[in-house]
């Protein structure tokens, strides 16, 4: 099985789900925080439409190239699909992951992404979600961390959302 998305060298969706399904173990055995950090290209129909796929893909190379390069090596960084991106946090309370989360919008927002010589805005969008006490299911753990991402969107993209 792959273990790396073909595109991004994030880790594969497959990956991403074993390593969730040992962490969540080890959270509940040990009660160790756990967070996940679901992060989505805004607009990313726009720039395929826009500047056609290819742009599209190696937007997305440099994205991953960026966030993977913030990752500590014993978290996950891995592709969700689309354009979608997750970091499992291990050892992370809320708060440390949305300081985490906040730096990578930032620099995202920042980075000059450019293409075709030209510079493209680039921004994301960022759910965050931490293990719930004896949390078993990483799906659901997932769906945590998407519906915050969907705030995210929801309050005007280019933010971070999470559970107060």
């Amino acid at each position: 099985m792959m273990m790396l998305d073909g595109l991004t060298r994030a880790h594969s969706r497959r990956f991403l789900l074993d390593f969730l399904d040992r962490e969540l173990a080890r959270h509940r055995r040990h009660k160790r925080p756990l967070s996940l950090v679901l992060l989505e290209l805004d607009g990313f129909e726009r720039i395929t439409e826009g500047w056609g796929q290819l742009i599209g893909d190696a937007v997305l190379r440099e994205l991953a190239d960026l966030v993977r390069g913030r990752v500590r090596r014993e978290d996950c960084f891995a592709r969700w699909g689309g354009a979608q991106f997750v970091v499992a946090l291990c050892e992370t309370p809320a708060e440390n992951a949305e300081v985490f989360a906040e730096r990578v919008r930032q620099l995202v927002e920042t980075h000059e992404f450019r293409p075709r010589g030209e510079r493209l805005p680039v921004t994301i969008s960022i759910g965050i979600a931490t293990a719930a006490a004896g949390e078993r299911d990483p799906e659901a753990f997932l769906a945590a961390a998407d519906g915050w991402l969907q705030e995210a969107k929801r309050q005007g993209r280019n933010r971070v959302a999470r559970a107060a």
